[in-house]
């Protein structure tokens, strides 16, 4: 780790009184900066970059010397409880971004006298990303939940503070067009190419494609434990490989067990992974395209196959079915609304009898006889016309 470390100028290391390790850029003459992604890999690499080149912005107090009763002390005492701990690596990585933000302008504050509409203030403040305000509301909810649990504060007042609606359908989800112009500028063989495939064939999230390797690939079926939630409500999921992905996969060099590594032949971080595959869209002509787009491009193709909502969650491990309604709304609406309209088609050709087209006959002596022989004098009116008979009238009538 010393070793790793001294590639790094102005990078220094501790432990916090729970053992937790972390590292610190510091700068003279600047407030040192925390930095959380992996020590050694692309995506620290990246933020100590960006580190290097930011205004410093002051971070919270140490743990000995925060003032008790502060949001500072309360967001510490979480930082140590077992809900925090249990979340998984990006979910924590994540939350304490959103947290020492927030301390950074409002740490000195009194936890306790935080009211609800401090919160509703902060979230409004975020309104134009739906997401990003919700997430601060969540996680106060569960600072708040923790401090009345231990006794540091009387109430939860982010509990009464409700979340934004998601504007539109959220992220962008892939059309077939979008797949079918990546495929043609990344052929098979190509790690962009690889790393789609992996998405959309399974429809998992980056963070569990980064890890996808031949470990977890026994007799053509995958097995794995999906990293969201894995330390709460974990849940692992076994899919096959269809033979499209899997001729992907066997025609693409790879290092070691792993499907995807950067330059360093290391795994990507979801972080960096996420980057790279952003860029691999933008140079394929497609900017509005995500990774996690494809999760949603292959939650609609099933459901456009006719798969049923219990069958999607089979493959993309949503616990609920509402989780699936989202993803699959749109895909839903379009085969329901194409059956529906198949009905209504089947029954008005069941109404009407279209009589073929007659070609024009050949006005000669035969010319009866040869429409009689074809079968047109059944849509012919016949001579005495085909209105009922009427008594003595037909005949008087007729000009026969």
């Amino acid at each position: 780790m010393i070793d790793v470390i001294s590639r790094y100028k102005f990078v220094v290391q501790d432990r916090d009184r729970h053992g937790n390790l972390r590292i610190y850029l510091r700068q003279p003459g600047k407030p040192k900066l925390r930095l959380f992604e992996a020590l050694g890999t692309d995506a620290f690499d990246a933020e100590y970059r960006r580190a290097l080149d930011a205004k410093q912005k002051p971070t919270p107090k140490a743990v000995g010397t925060v003032e008790r009763g502060t949001l500072t002390a309360l967001v510490v005492e979480y930082y140590g409880s077992a809900d925090f701990k249990r979340l998984d690596a990006r979910s924590s990585h994540v939350r304490r971004l959103i947290l020492e933000k927030l301390l950074a302008e409002k740490g000195a504050l009194p936890a306790g006298r935080m009211e609800a509409r401090h919160i509703l203030k902060m979230r409004d403040a975020k309104a134009e990303k739906p997401e990003a305000a919700n997430s601060l509301v969540k996680a106060l909810r569960a600072v708040f939940k923790h401090g009345v649990a231990a006794g540091l504060v009387k109430e939860n007042p982010a509990r009464s503070v409700p979340y934004l609606a998601p504007q539109g359908d959220g992220l962008h989800s892939w059309t077939r067009e979008e797949v079918e112009q990546f495929e043609a500028h990344w052929p098979v063989g190509s790690k962009p190419r690889l790393a789609m495939a992996l998405m959309l064939f399974t429809g998992q999230r980056r963070s569990d494609v980064v890890l996808f390797g031949r470990q977890h690939v026994r007799e053509g079926v995958l097995t794995f434990t999906q990293q969201k939630n894995r330390n709460r409500k974990p849940v692992t999921l076994t899919l096959p490989i269809i033979p499209e992905l899997a001729r992907i996969i066997a025609a693409t060099p790879t290092q070691g067990l792993h499907f995807l590594t950067g330059e360093r032949g290391t795994p990507y971080t979801p972080d960096s992974f996420g980057n790279r595959f952003r860029a691999w869209c933008r140079a394929a002509g497609l900017p509005q395209c995500s990774p996690h787009g494809l999760r949603k491009a292959a939650a609609s193709r099933l459901a456009e196959l006719g798969c049923s909502a219990n069958e999607i969650a089979a493959v993309t491990g949503h616990r609920t079915l509402k989780e699936v309604s989202r993803y699959t709304a749109g895909a839903a609406q379009r085969v329901m609304a194409a059956s529906a309209m198949a009905r209504i088609t089947a029954e008005q050709a069941a109404k009407v009898k279209v009589p073929p087209s007659a070609p024009t006959p050949e006005w000669d002596k035969n010319a009866t006889q040869s429409v009689e022989k074809k079968g047109y004098s059944k849509w012919m009116v016949p001579r005495s016309g085909i209105e009922p008979p009427t008594l003595r009238f037909s005949v008087a009538c007729s000009t026969n």
